[in-house]
């Protein structure tokens, strides 16, 4: 339901917002307003500009989203910086220094702006400044979403993965984008295999001849597209089922043991990490969970630790510090158990040929750590 909409010359700010096409919405209500046709009839090839000269991940990506949706898959990409040009075009992205979605023009460079998906969205948490393809996504991406997957936009697996990609897509891009570190601190070492680092890359050297730049472009199309439907895809196929496997685990964990901070994944191999946090907030599970027990590929058994929180080395408690980097037979010597393989060097994780030998050493790591 549109709860308000607050209209001004340089954007449009949407206010608590449901699961909803947001550019439709929109166009509807500026249609309503002024009584003209919301939707630009497209004559011809519909097209799509943005700028010229070197390019980055967000245009580049945006351009791809873009072609996604049916009104602009056949759209041909015109890349420059003269107005008049850009006039001509159906929609612009990175490009002229506007963003008004009633005009279809989707620019972040301008001193004026400031927004986020929480600003423009308010029922959405992230608050990273949006480059052009944050604004494009913002505006355009339920419908991307929906068609990639062949569900609604109003389907809840919808609406996951599109907060789940801008989580762990979209948002880097924007932040890199607009030059956001991602701490305060001075980071202990760079990363520069990042997709936009790797788009980077694609542009034509200072010192090469003849590459075409626009050729370029389209190769950075193809990567960033490659990379994107493939994690919607996984999305969708691999990582949404996990969650149910994940709520058994979480509701079974007093079986598993009395402290209830062991939990045992009846299928190893399945991505458990983000739904343990998001699950443990849901339910308010308490005290948390230290250990989750799994099979690997040789029917082993596996101990691992949960981390402090999502993306964190630092663990909420590590195995024993005495067995870290000790194997097979001194291992089983030094904790006492039976049939032990491994304990890495950092305490994460460890492997025993038996799920008995794996509860064993979360046991006794708990009772360590206390």
């Amino acid at each position: 339901m549109l709860n308000r909409i607050l209209l001004s010359s340089r954007s449009c700010r949407f206010i608590n917002l449901s699961r909803f096409n947001l550019q439709t919405l929109l166009l509807n209500k500026l249609s309503t307003m002024t009584g003209e046709p919301a939707e630009k009839k497209l004559h011809g090839t519909p097209k799509i500009g943005t700028h010229n000269g070197s390019f980055h991940c967000d245009e580049v990506l945006a351009c791809f989203l873009l072609k996604q949706l049916d009104q602009y898959k056949d759209a041909e990409v015109i890349r420059t910086r003269d107005p008049k040009l850009l006039d001509t075009c159906d929609i612009v992205v990175d490009v002229g220094g506007v963003y008004d979605p009633s005009k279809h023009r989707y620019d972040h460079h301008q001193r004026s702006f400031t927004d986020s998906m929480n600003s423009l969205w308010s029922e959405k948490k992230w608050v990273t400044k949006l480059s052009s393809a944050g604004l494009v996504y913002l505006h355009f991406g339920m419908d991307v979403i929906s068609k990639i997957l062949g569900l609604p936009t109003s389907d809840p697996v919808t609406v996951t993965i599109y907060d789940k990609m801008y989580e762990n897509f979209m948002e880097e891009i924007d932040a890199i984008d607009n030059g956001i570190n991602q701490s305060e601190s001075e980071p202990r070492y760079r990363i520069t295999s990042n997709l936009s680092s790797r788009v980077g890359h694609l542009n034509p050297k200072w010192n090469s001849k003849g590459m075409d730049e626009d050729v370029q472009f389209f190769k950075a199309m193809d990567l960033v597209g490659s990379e994107f439907l493939s994690k919607v895809t996984d999305y969708k196929e691999t990582w949404l089922p996990a969650r149910s496997l994940v709520l058994a685990a979480i509701k079974n964990r007093y079986n598993v043991d009395p402290s209830g901070q062991i939990i045992c994944l009846e299928e190893g191999g399945c991505p458990w990490k983000d739904h343990l946090f998001t699950l443990e907030a849901e339910l308010k599970v308490t005290p948390p969970i230290l250990y989750a027990l799994f099979t690997d590929t040789h029917g082993n058994w596996r101990v691992q630790c949960v981390s402090v929180s999502m993306g964190s080395f630092e663990n909420r408690l590590s195995l024993k510090e005495e067995w870290r980097g000790v194997r097979d037979d001194e291992l089983s010597e030094k904790s006492g158990i039976k049939g032990c393989i491994f304990v890495h060097t950092s305490g994460f994780i460890g492997g025993n040929k038996t799920y008995e030998g794996v509860l064993e050493m979360a046991r006794q790591s708990i009772n360590a750590g206390k």
